[in-house]
């Protein structure tokens, strides 16, 4: 779920800024109406992570998670753990969390039903292990897998937006520079040209006639293309929308093999930190299919849950699905039949992290390439029709 802040005026008249969890900025809104605030302005957080429910920085609540393991290990109570924590925290939200965690915690309450309050910090991910940890008496272990959990993850999600942002960037460059040279550079060549009197080459008419174009569409150009991403934007607000886009991403060339491997690596990874740290496999599905980041995927886990239900295990379903390769349907069957589960899972999970390495790899040093040459192609066509009216001009003189 994205993260908004927000700056507003409450039914006091004071002015509040904080940040809200919603499907999209119109529920936002009326999450802070309901709260008694009226929004002077709502912006989408990019700096939220959704494993680690929002509401921070994943490094920060890495550290959180190993120190509170370490003091659990070393005999301190969770509420001496809570406050030295908190008193350490850099960051005020944090460390405002961190206490009215422990406060309800003095209060009566578990840790789990106190972390439950924070939902923008705590996903029901974290809720959910530490629930389990504190049932088998083993919640510094619990958060231990948990700190590692969240590691490992951030990483995966770190290099594959790292693998996407460069074809990104150029891709922009590109159109940018394609349009400065149309609009600014190319008419410059046409004056002088048109002031000679010569017959144009074709390929130098082509990219005249297409400036010319330019010069005239210059605000429809930019119209279309503003008008694009935010229609993009607006149109992914659309679950189903959203969901056929995430569905044609698994099948797409080149990229939609990371897409997969990376969901397979996070779904083993998130369900096999669940079910070793005690939680049922019904309860590890639905936390599962809530953090997979692709809806096509999510609808996979929801229909696998709900014939493991009905009784059935997990490798039928899976194959139904037809979203994660067969190799990994068929070691999720060894580990059911085998009773180890959760040493499987997390086994498929260190193979694909490995395998999503490899592929962002592979991806980068082909994209490389392929986006030089295809920038490279732009901008030496249009320099060589440029310069070929100069060429015959010097043929002619001489």
């Amino acid at each position: 779920m994205p993260f908004y802040k927000y700056s507003g005026v409450n039914k006091k008249g004071e002015t509040v800024k904080g940040v809200i969890d919603a499907d999209d900025e119109k529920g936002a809104r009326q999450a802070l109406m309901a709260k008694g605030v009226r929004a002077d302005s709502l912006a989408k957080d990019w700096t939220r992570i959704e494993l680690g429910g929002g509401g921070m920085k994943n490094k920060e609540l890495v550290i959180f998670t190993r120190q509170f393991a370490t003091m659990i290990n070393a005999g301190l109570s969770i509420i001496q753990g809570l406050e030295i924590l908190a008193a350490q925290s850099e960051t005020p939200y944090f460390r405002s969390v961190i206490r009215k965690v422990k406060n309800s915690v003095e209060e009566g309450k578990s840790l789990s039903d106190a972390l439950k309050e924070h939902k923008m910090v705590f996903s029901d991910l974290y809720v959910n292990l530490v629930a389990a940890g504190e049932v088998g008496g083993i919640l510094d272990t619990i958060l231990e897998r948990l700190s590692v959990f969240l590691e490992k993850n951030a990483a995966i999600n770190d290099k594959i937006k790292s693998a996407m942002k460069y074809p990104a960037i150029v891709l922009i460059a590109t159109i940018g520079i394609t349009i400065v040279l149309l609009y600014w550079v190319v008419p410059t060549f046409a004056s002088m040209f048109m002031s000679q009197g010569q017959q144009l080459p074709g390929l130098t008419q082509m990219v005249v006639d297409m400036s010319e174009w330019m010069q005239e569409n210059i605000f429809f150009v930019i119209v279309f293309l503003v008008g694009s991403f935010f229609g993009f934007k607006t149109a992914m607000k659309n679950k189903q929308f959203r969901f056929n886009v995430h569905k044609y991403a698994l099948q797409a060339p080149i990229v939609g093999d990371l897409i997969r491997k990376s969901a397979v690596a996070r779904f083993t990874r998130t369900l096999g930190t669940l079910v070793s740290s005690g939680v049922p496999l019904v309860d590890g599905l639905d936390v599962v299919s809530r953090t997979a980041g692709n809806l096509a995927i999510e609808k996979a886990i929801i229909y696998v849950r709900e014939k493991v239900i009905e009784g059935n295990d997990m490798t039928t379903p899976l194959t139904d699905a037809n979203i994660f390769p067969s190799m990994v349907v068929q070691m999720i069957g060894v580990g059911e039949a085998t009773g180890a589960m959760d040493t499987m899972l997390n086994k498929i999970a260190d193979f694909y992290e490995q395998e999503v390495d490899t592929a962002i790899d592979g991806l980068t040093s082909m994209i490389e390439p392929i986006m030089m040459i295809f920038i490279g192609g732009i901008v030496g066509t249009m320099m060589v029709a440029m310069y070929l009216p100069i060429f015959s001009m010097g043929k002619a003189v001489g």
